[in-house]
């Protein structure tokens, strides 16, 4: 089954040939090989680039392991291009490649790594470079940043449900039934009972995911991190801090989980794609506020598993969603305040009031709510409440679960259905 990332693999193909060095990061089984391997490999051989002129190279199979020796990397593919031709370049993992003491240059101090070699390529007029990198020795991210300022990144995500929907032959419904449970991980929707999709996901997070993060970071308190994973589950969608979470551990889990130690743990966890923070954004001062965050999984079945699918709180699952299809379409997304004057009885109080998702993309913002439900008056104008004290004349909408066509009420706030905003990548614009 071919499952197209057309998305993604505009990007790639807008990219091409910039003279920088393609990195495509997310976490691991998200589909990094089968985007650059599969559909752009395909996407040249149809421009009519020869399959010489793609070097591929996967360095976590053994049959390739001498590569992970930086000279020996450099010399074989100095030694695979064609001369007077383009030639593309794919390395999987290249994290496996080793950072070894220069036995060119009487320097202690002196190292090559796949900087050094990739770098060197960059300078040549017929390559162009792409490469993978996921696992606990060095991250993705990691990788990015070794490229310092000659590196693009192409950040996967997870199937969508726009995505999904190309090739499924579900109801919107159902589909977003089964995504809202198990998520957008491919091998996911090739599994087709309930109990392999649910042990699969399970199993992956627990045997990878998790042994990634402790690996990497030599962790040796295993069961904190785990706990803290779990907390963070818990509370999608939900404002918190490293103060709030420590006094949860003290008082729920009689443990002494430092704030520092969740700090890091924290961090660690961000940088292995696991989760995403959205800070908290004072509209009126035009200002971050650092006191909450929120969190949110860049899977909800991933976060499912975790919990072993025993909290399934459709409102928060929706927001994690919604969220995700945001940080897809590459917006900046940050939570938003607005401080109101509220006349209660004969006095005016000051109210801190909650916009979901404020985002931030060039010239565009919007303001974003998301409803699971807005059936009745009262819940209206709950979830309209925060827009009417903004004074600014930037989008306003409203995200509910049920299906409608769009519609503008009389304050000019756009009320549009999940289903129109998860099926059409340009309804934002």
């Amino acid at each position: 089954m071919i499952i197209k990332r057309d998305y993604y693999l505009n990007q790639l193909i807008g990219k091409e040939e910039n003279k920088r060095v393609k990195v495509v990061t997310g976490i691991k089984r998200v589909g990094k090989s089968y985007l650059l391997n599969k559909l752009f490999y395909n996407y040249l051989i149809e421009s009519g680039v020869n399959e010489n002129q793609i070097i591929v190279l996967r360095l976590d199979e053994l049959s390739n392991i001498k590569y992970r020796n930086p000279i020996y990397l450099n010399e074989y593919l100095n030694s695979s291009l064609v001369s007077n031709k383009m030639n593309y370049i794919f390395i999987d993992e290249i994290q496996f490649v080793e950072k070894i003491r220069n036995p060119y240059i009487n320097d202690k101090d002196s190292y090559i790594s796949f900087y050094e070699v990739l770098n060197e390529l960059l300078n040549k007029d017929n390559v162009d470079v792409y490469v993978t990198g996921s696992n606990s020795k060095m991250l993705s991210s990691d990788v990015l940043t070794e490229f310092r300022g000659r590196g693009d990144q192409i950040h996967l995500m997870p199937l969508s449900i726009y995505e999904l929907s190309n090739f499924s032959n579900l109801s919107f419904d159902d589909l977003y039934n089964e995504y809202q449970t198990y998520g957008g991980l491919p091998y996911v929707w090739l599994i087709k009972n309930e109990e392999g999709k649910s042990e699969y996901l399970k199993k992956l997070f627990n045997e990878t995911y998790l042994v990634d993060v402790i690996e990497r970071n030599k962790l040796t308190n295993t069961n904190e991190l785990d706990q803290l994973v779990n907390v963070l589950a818990s509370s999608i969608g939900s404002l918190t801090n490293p103060t709030k979470i420590e006094n949860t551990f003290k008082s729920e889990l009689k443990s002494n989980y430092a704030r520092s130690s969740i700090v890091k743990h924290i961090e660690y966890l961000k940088q292995s794609f696991i989760i995403s923070e959205a800070n908290r954004f004072d509209i009126k001062g035009r200002k971050y506020i650092g006191a909450n965050s929120k969190y949110y999984f860049s899977d909800v079945g991933i976060r499912n598993a975790k919990l072993n699918f025993r909290q399934q709180e459709p409102t928060h699952l929706m927001e994690n969603i919604i969220y995700n299809q945001l940080i897809m379409l590459g917006y900046n997304v940050d939570v938003g305040v607005v401080e109101i004057n509220e006349k209660v009885g004969d006095a005016y109080k000051r109210k801190q009031l909650e916009i979901d998702f404020v985002i931030s993309k060039g010239d565009l913002k919007l303001y974003i709510q998301s409803a699971y439900k807005m059936d009745d008056s009262l819940k209206q104008k709950q979830e309209k409440r925060a827009f009417l004290g903004i004074d600014d004349s930037f989008k306003k909408i409203v995200i509910v679960k049920d299906n409608f066509k769009p519609w503008y009420d009389d304050n000019g706030i756009l009320i549009l259905s999940l289903k129109d905003f998860l099926l059409s990548l340009d309804i934002l614009k």
